[in-house]
């Protein structure tokens, strides 16, 4: 992606089914779980650069011994630094005593994160707060066992205001204004209130308050306080918790727009935000691991109990598009194919750009998530000149000769290594975001693979969002080989509308598209919508956000995605450009064909799945037209 944008969060959460003893004799190793975890977030390092953190919750140790450990770090390079703040507790025994390092119930008793339960985060930092307090996993500590709670999450929620009020009016007074600490201390007051619910049974029924903690712990009705505190969340989300005496779930969004895939065996419990970690780290298949039900949590009891349980009736299935397009690893069979597809998808809209001249035309992509759709584009290329071949060698017929057919036969799709990311200048840079003579230089190109003004060169791209990357760097650097026209290629559609379920995409402002609509709204003398729009979202800004329509559709609908993509070109091409520029995107309609099972298309359609959405385009139209540089939510 040439764009950078900040996305999804990462979870993984372990529980082990066997006392440690089992995973030393079975595996050389007590420290199963722990090396398992740390594959597990490693695999999925994707999912988040700005921040990781682990806690253990050790089961059955006796009052007094600590059994929880949490290390978080918002290091350049988290994952190793958590794993080596967790690592030096080990190496100080190992210089002294290295034998009680293989002395697994020794462990447990004495050594942090040598327990049974591991919850793991990694997370991308959407609204740019690095400090370390807000680095999962969070905490709610309390002296009962039973209402201590961990979570960590890939979420984000559109009415946090909402639920904020609520926990004022609950009488608690938050220590921060986030979902995290509101999602926490949600949880954490009904946790709360089951825990008092308990106690007052069981004290009527005469047990001593010593006896009542246990028969909590064991009693705890997780599905019931996930259902009352989640009843009116509105966003994305995929959650992760465990409490102190050590039941543990896993909580996903009724419209399935935040992913999450588990798997189990008698040994082991593992829950991470994509299917291929758990397929590689537990060498399973992929038929194996279970998709967690939109609408349902995992539950895992403290006695090993395993199940899936409704906690909000489920919406329509909206789960994000996006994952597929970029987001989520390749490696996975499904996204693999997937992106394939949508490359394949678009050979007749590239053909139509470069006038059906493959002879004379270059492919290559911007590396490295789009490889797959480059492949995918070249497998429809390929399709396409089997039948050119097969009319050519027909319409000869008797005419035909050796070196005819040897002619024919040789024509091929050209295809080059152009672009070449350089990923150290792209570190530097980032640091100094104004210095645009450096940002031209954060790809370098392959020279001599050409023909100067005779050849077209088609690059394609997984997406387009701000285009600031490719104007200021890769269209610049790509006209440097002199070709006859650029053609770039967006394997997602155009996104016109902002995310507010976890995408770094709040404001509408950023969108090249958007900037292209409003521009031909300007030139063809129908400024007025934009107007008529501004005085609509307004008069709605007040309203609940289930009264509220998004209006903005009305911005695009003026043109076809073609006269919008056209402008886009124009937009993108700099003065000094000598090339033509062309962007093809992607159709709504190919994007579903590539990806039926995951229908979220929220920032391509304006259809979003709550309506916390629509209160969030109404909020980020406002903010453009009253020229106020904010997020939507």
């Amino acid at each position: 992606m040439s764009d950078q944008i900040k996305h999804e969060c990462g979870i993984a959460l372990i529980r082990l089914l066997k006392p440690l003893e089992y995973y030393q004799l079975k595996y050389g190793t007590w420290m199963y779980g722990l090396n398992k975890l740390y594959l597990l977030m490693e695999k999925q390092h994707n999912r988040g650069q700005d921040g990781a953190g682990v806690v253990n919750v050790k089961l059955d140790l006796k009052p007094g011994e600590k059994y929880i450990h949490r290390h978080r770090s918002n290091h350049s390079e988290p994952i190793q630094d958590v794993f080596d703040q967790i690592k030096a507790h080990y190496l100080k025994i190992e210089e002294k005593n290295p034998e009680l390092l293989l002395d697994a119930s020794w462990a447990k008793e004495n050594l942090p994160f040598a327990g049974e339960l591991y919850l793991g985060h990694l997370r991308y930092g959407t609204f740019g707060r690095y400090n370390i307090e807000n680095v999962h996993p969070v905490m709610r500590e309390n002296n009962w066992k039973s209402r201590n709670l961990v979570i960590a999450g890939n979420f984000n929620l559109t009415n946090t205001d909402e639920l904020f009020d609520i926990l004022i009016q609950l009488g608690q007074h938050p220590k921060d204004f986030s979902d995290t600490v509101t999602i926490l201390e949600n949880i954490g007051h009904f946790l709360d209130e089951e825990n008092q619910r308990l106690f007052n049974k069981y004290k009527n029924e005469r047990y001593s308050n010593k006896k009542i903690s246990p028969l909590i712990a064991e009693n705890l009705d997780i599905q019931r306080i996930l259902k009352r505190s989640s009843k009116r969340w509105d966003g994305g989300y995929a959650i992760a918790g465990i409490i102190g005496s050590g039941d543990a779930f896993v909580n996903r969004d009724p419209s399935g727009i935040r992913p999450a895939s588990y798997y189990y065996d008698d040994e082991i419990v593992v829950v991470t935000s994509e299917r291929p970690a758990i397929q590689t780290v537990m060498n399973v298949s992929a038929d194996s691991i279970k998709e967690l039900k939109p609408g349902y949590a995992l539950i895992i009891k403290k006695n090993g109990n395993i199940k899936e349980k409704q906690i909000i009736k489920p919406y329509e299935k909206k789960s994000c598009s996006f994952e597929r397009i970029y987001f989520s690893r390749g490696s996975d069979k499904d996204v693999y194919s997937e992106r394939k597809k949508l490359g394949e998808l678009l050979t007749t809209a590239i053909l139509s750009a470069i006038d059906n001249d493959i002879e004379n035309t270059v492919f290559s992509y911007i590396p490295n998530t789009a490889e797959a759709a480059f492949y995918g584009m070249m497998d429809g290329m390929r399709d396409y000149l089997k039948q050119v071949k097969k009319k050519k060698i027909l319409e000869l017929g008797n005419r035909i000769t050796k070196e005819k057919l040897s002619k024919i036969l040789s024509i091929h799709p050209r295809i080059e290594k152009i672009t070449i990311k350089d990923v150290k200048l792209r570190t530097f840079i980032t640091k100094d975001q104004g210095r645009e003579d450096l940002v031209g230089h954060v790809y370098d190109i392959t020279y001599g693979t050409v023909r100067k003004g005779i050849d077209n060169l088609v690059v394609i791209d997984d997406s387009i969002v701000r285009g600031t990357t490719l104007k200021q760097s890769i269209l610049k650097i790509l006209d440097r080989l002199e070709p006859k026209k650029i053609v770039i290629v967006s394997s997602a559609p155009q996104i016109r509308y902002p995310d507010c379920y976890g995408i770094d995409m709040a404001k509408l402002c950023d969108f090249i598209a958007f900037s292209a609509a409003i521009e031909l709204l300007k030139e063809t003398g129908k400024e007025n919508i934009i107007n008529e729009v501004y005085k609509k979202s307004k008069s709605q800004q007040d309203l609940p956000k289930e009264q509220i329509v998004n209006y903005v559709k009305e911005i695009y609908s003026q043109y076809t995605a073609e006269q919008i993509s056209l402008k886009i070109g124009e937009l993108l091409k700099s003065k000094n450009i000598q090339a033509e520029v062309k962007i093809v995107y992607q159709s709504i309609e190919n994007l579903h064909l590539a990806c039926p099972n995951d229908l979220g298309d929220w920032y391509f359609t304006g259809d979003y799945p709550t309506p916390g959405g629509n209160k969030v385009v109404n909020t980020s139209f406002i903010n453009f037209i009253e020229k106020k540089d904010q997020r939507a939510y």
